[in-house]
């Protein structure tokens, strides 16, 4: 491996230098436009990714704008080695002190929005892939490495790809943590709706939120009130250990309560500043459905208040995030983005949140089954060798609550970047990633596509 190590230490400024450039392509969804199902950035983003593949001598392929993949070797479709990537990132959301689509190296790390999710990964892998195929190493089969454009919003993408392309068999997504991910729990979306009780504290105006699979880390209200609560507003937040405030406008009272933004996938790092301004809300005087919620749900994250604090030995805790609050004079909307293990009874569980928010209209939006690869697999073994061999670290596998393109393969498990004790930065203001970990990722996939892929010696 000497010749591959070498060409892969020559290419860690071009990896860098790409990263930037992709970094500094906004890539957030939007409106569809022809040829561009999820707007005009992600098709700028796409074209910009399949033309450094081209250059680079692979193969590669447009799917109508939903993805793309290069790929190199020969052999069947359905036995190439799949490595699925995206190119769409969260919106920016508060609270950044980098520009957010800059590319800024500060002290060894990358900075802006999708670096580590999933744009930093991405371009390790395609590193990679150009190494090995510099190093002339034979394949027994294909490598292709999938972009797609939709991963945060829905996977329309590769739903789109599979009726198109064959999808490869087996393989891995970067999008996630070292060491190998082999069980991604199921998924229950929520959408409630209500109208709000004209009894206590009425909220004129409270918009926060633009994804399920985001905690926001700021939210604020308008409510009908005066100065008077300005000290409640203190006391009720150093209560329950956040930070709030309240401002006089022209019309009421604007209360902003201020969290720590995360993914819904992991809310230990996190603190909702909806839960924290639901709860602020009810201490004041809010009735009706958003006095509920509150109750039911508020900082917890655990779906205790839902009933469904549900655990098992094989994948962890239910997690449960309140991502989008709408409320006006006439109604009330909000989606919960839960994570269930995977011996959750996901109907049973349904039963129960509605007999916990009895004054909601809910709407199932999503719902998936959890997705389980076997630790004694060949992709796994393989997998947990080279990521070994790299860093010396411990082999074993792990259980997570978010959803990647794994569950997009039959044989699929999501394979870093993040090495274990790194902060979770995905979805949050300033995510960055160390230059030195990326560039060891990059060795890390280019030595699983050799003990993948490569001819038997």
């Amino acid at each position: 491996m000497e010749n591959l190590n070498e060409i892969l230490t020559k290419l860690k400024p071009q990896m860098v230098s790409s990263l930037q450039d992709w970094i500094r392509t906004p890539s957030v969804k939007d409106e569809p436009q022809e040829n561009a199902p999820f707007g005009s950035d992600l098709r700028k983003m796409l074209d910009k990714a399949l033309g450094l593949c081209e250059r680079m001598g692979f193969e590669t392929l447009d799917v109508d704008g939903y993805a793309g993949h290069a790929e190199m070797g020969t052999g069947s479709d359905e036995d190439a080695l799949a490595i699925l990537v995206h190119l769409d990132v969260v919106p920016v959301g508060d609270g950044w002190t980098k520009e957010p689509f800059g590319g800024e190296i500060i002290d060894n790390a990358i900075y802006g929005r999708g670096v580590s999710d999933d744009k930093g990964p991405a371009v390790a892998a395609l590193y990679a892939m150009y190494a090995v195929k510099q190093a002339g190493i034979p394949l027994k089969r294909k490598v292709r490495l999938i972009f797609g454009c939709d991963e945060e919003s829905g996977m329309e993408c590769m739903k789109y790809y599979k009726t198109k392309v064959t999808m490869p068999r087996t393989g891995f997504s970067p999008d996630a943590s070292y060491p190998v991910i082999n069980i991604e729990k199921g998924m229950l979306g929520l959408q409630l709706n209500a109208r709000p009780s004209k009894e206590g504290l009425q909220v004129i105006s409270w918009e926060t939120g633009d994804r399920s699979n985001v905690i926001p880390g700021t939210s604020s209200a308008l409510v009908a009130a005066d100065e008077e609560i300005i000290p409640k507003v203190k006391e009720i937040s150093e209560k329950y250990g956040f930070e709030a405030s309240a401002q006089k406008e022209s019309d009421g009272m604007r209360i902003t309560v201020k969290g720590i933004a995360g993914h819904a996938a992991h809310p230990e790092s996190a603190k909702n500043a909806i839960g924290g301004l639901l709860v602020l809300l009810k201490e004041l005087g809010t009735e009706g459905p958003l006095k509920t919620l509150a109750e039911a749900v508020g900082l917890d994250y655990s779906g205790k208040g839902l009933g469904v604090a549900i655990e098992d030995s094989l994948s962890g805790k239910l997690t449960c995030n309140i991502g989008i609050i709408r409320v006006d004079a006439e109604r009330i909307y909000a989606t919960l983005d839960m994570r269930c293990p995977m011996l959750t009874d996901r109907a049973y569980a349904l039963k129960l949140i509605k007999h916990h928010l009895p004054n909601f209209e809910i709407i199932k939006t999503t719902d998936r089954g959890p997705h389980f690869v076997p630790e004694n697999s060949e992709l796994v073994q393989k997998l947990l060798e080279a990521y070994h061999e790299i860093t010396g670290l411990e082999k074993k596998t792990l259980a997570i609550g978010g959803g990647t393109y794994a569950k997009m393969l039959e044989e699929g498990v999501a394979f870093g970047v993040s090495f274990p004790g790194d902060p979770d930065v995905a979805h949050q203001a300033d995510e960055h990633l160390d230059l030195d970990k990326l560039f060891d990722s990059m060795k890390i996939f280019a030595h699983a596509i050799v003990k993948l892929a490569a001819e038997d010696k």
